[in-house]
């Protein structure tokens, strides 16, 4: 697949002076909105309908190109991000800081906390990390995303893996940006009266990972994922039938069916936190499991720290629209 420049890269943003109205096409770049609704705009729309046209028909050829894991970025550019734009910046208002923090070449691996009850936070990190950072990031999944034939297909498609050694392995050393959620379902699936308190970490295989390719670990804190679908209650013998870790009780779901999955419109803000280095350690140091522990340990207190002074920053979650 041929690479845009720099310069149109999908996703970048495009500084406007105090009081303009930017706006952001199907591919993600910024622009004047005011020149839009001029000449600017029709010879616009024609560009972007060209794009379109031409997009659809590479996609049909089959011109285009994926990874030995299954990304397409084209797709995930021009798709799945900008279906996930709306959410991000209108109906969460995401605010994201630190982002210079986060290594703009080389493998990093990104440690973030889990909530929500449905995974949401993953999707608003992989648009903060293409719109505000400007890498892609490849987030390692759970076991059950792979064992759902088309989410397990479109979880390949925008970057996604599964969450195990050797995929991480690979990914840091090919100097990807990876994301990963150590609390996993404890995180997303734990009671609303529990927000913003991090579950056990596990063993610390993220950091291992980290150690044997010699990257820096950036911890990431998200607040505002908790409120979207606060958990009340679980119905556990419906889950296990249907194969689910959990299936939640919420103040809408499920007494007003499908209308119960739309997500309350919170404030978000996500922050990523000064690296933390490995490349001082020996790669065999991976396998010394009091030092995984410390470092993970470690990990997890910076970001409990990070969140507990996020939120406090964020303030009420539901300020008014206006």
């Amino acid at each position: 697949m041929r690479s845009a420049p720099d310069d149109d890269r999908p996703g970048r943003v495009i500084p406007f002076g105090k009081g303009r109205d930017r706006a952001y096409d199907a591919y993600g770049h910024a622009y004047d909105a005011d020149e839009a609704r001029g000449d600017h705009g029709a010879e616009r729309r024609v560009d972007h309908l060209t794009r379109f046209m031409d997009f659809l028909r590479r996609r049909v050829a089959g011109d285009y190109e994926v990874d030995e894991f299954g990304f397409d970025p084209e797709l995930t550019d021009k798709v799945t991000l900008e279906l996930m734009r709306p959410l991000y910046r209108t109906w969460f208002r995401v605010e994201t800081l630190g982002a210079g923090d986060v290594p703009a070449e080389s493998g990093a691996l990104i440690v973030a906390n889990h909530s929500g009850t449905l995974p949401l936070d993953a999707l608003m990190l992989q648009v903060a990390m293409h719109d505000e950072v400007g890498r892609p990031l490849r987030l390692l999944g759970a076991d059950l995303v792979y064992q759902l034939p088309v989410l397990n297909h479109l979880a390949r498609k925008t970057g996604h893996t599964l969450a195990c050694r050797e995929d991480a392995d690979r990914l840091l050393r090919k100097g990807e940006a990876v994301g990963v959620f150590p609390e996993g379902f404890k995180g997303v699936g734990k009671p609303f009266s529990e927000r913003y308190r991090l579950q056990r970490f596990g063993r610390g295989g993220f950091v291992a990972s980290a150690i044997r390719a010699g990257v820096p670990i950036v911890p990431c804190a998200i607040v505002g994922a908790e409120e979207i679908y606060p958990k009340i209650g679980d119905l556990p013998v419906l889950a296990r039938i249907l194969g689910l870790p959990y299936l939640p009780i919420t103040p809408l779901f499920p007494w007003f069916g499908p209308l119960g999955l739309i997500p309350l419109p919170s404030k978000w803000m996500i922050e990523f936190g000064e690296p933390i280095r490995t490349d001082d350690y020996d790669p065999g140091a991976a396998d010394d499991p009091m030092l995984v522990f410390n470092l993970t340990d470690h990990v997890r207190e910076i970001m409990q720290q990070m969140l507990n002074e996020l939120r406090l920053r964020r303030g009420h979650a539901f300020p008014p629209l206006f």
